[in-house]
């Protein structure tokens, strides 16, 4: 298991439990990854670290003083 974690801008989009899609987004030099349909966005992964599976599970939703960041985990080997 690989778990994510996701910038998301307002609370209420997604619940723990919830199965998300993500979608990958190529830069010149790295991939990021979107929540569909746009709740939260990833940081930015080298092409060795890439997601695998596009489909994950919420496992936590934290707030701070910067905003709220959903951990995703994934099913990877």
């Amino acid at each position: 298991m690989r778990t994510v974690e996701f910038k998301m801008e307002r609370q209420g989009l997604v619940n723990v439990g919830d199965r998300v899609k993500v979608i990958e987004r190529e830069g010149t030099s790295s991939y990021s990854y979107i929540i569909d349909p746009a709740v939260a966005m990833s940081g930015c992964f080298a092409a060795r670290d890439r997601i695998k599976n596009e489909y994950g599970v919420i496992k936590d939703i934290r707030e701070n003083s910067r905003g709220f960041y959903v951990v995703v985990e994934f099913d990877e080997d």
